[in-house]
């Protein structure tokens, strides 16, 4: 018999930090853009007006990975807490990262059909992980 590689609770922790990282996957290119354009370190925001539309995407991008992150984190926290060890929660943690990777990626490239596909996604994700865990405390 094998064993898993990584126990769901770790999952559910380790997914909070790849939740952090992937809200600093689109700023990346903002970050180039920047430099393509000319960073002006005196007035940083002024300079959204002069990116190209792809960085002026990704960093609508970052900010709504922001958003996403705040609904996410308390969600597997509450899974973690609540032992949900179900392949629907392990789902709901795989579904997440992936869908909010594709929603960076769709909304940098302007496709707003995907990303708002994969935004759907992610917020499934999120409600399940939210629904097992109040299912679980509830029945205790």
């Amino acid at each position: 018999m094998t064993e898993a590689l990584l126990s769901l609770p770790s999952a559910l922790l380790y997914s909070i930090a790849i939740a952090g990282i992937l809200i600093y996957i689109p700023f990346l290119l903002v970050g180039l853009a920047r430099v393509q354009t000319g960073y002006d370190i005196a007035a940083p925001r002024a300079m959204f007006d002069k990116l190209p539309a792809y960085a002026q995407r990704a960093t609508w991008a970052h900010q709504n990975s922001f958003e996403s992150f705040m609904l996410y984190a308390p969600a597997a926290l509450m899974a973690y807490i609540t032992g949900q060890a179900s392949t629907a929660a392990l789902a709901a943690v795989g579904g997440y990262l992936v869908a909010r990777l594709s929603y960076t990626a769709f909304y940098i490239l302007s496709i707003p059909l995907l990303r708002s596909l994969s935004w759907a996604i992610s917020m499934v994700a999120i409600g399940t992980l939210y629904f097992l865990s109040c299912r679980s405390a509830w029945m205790q």
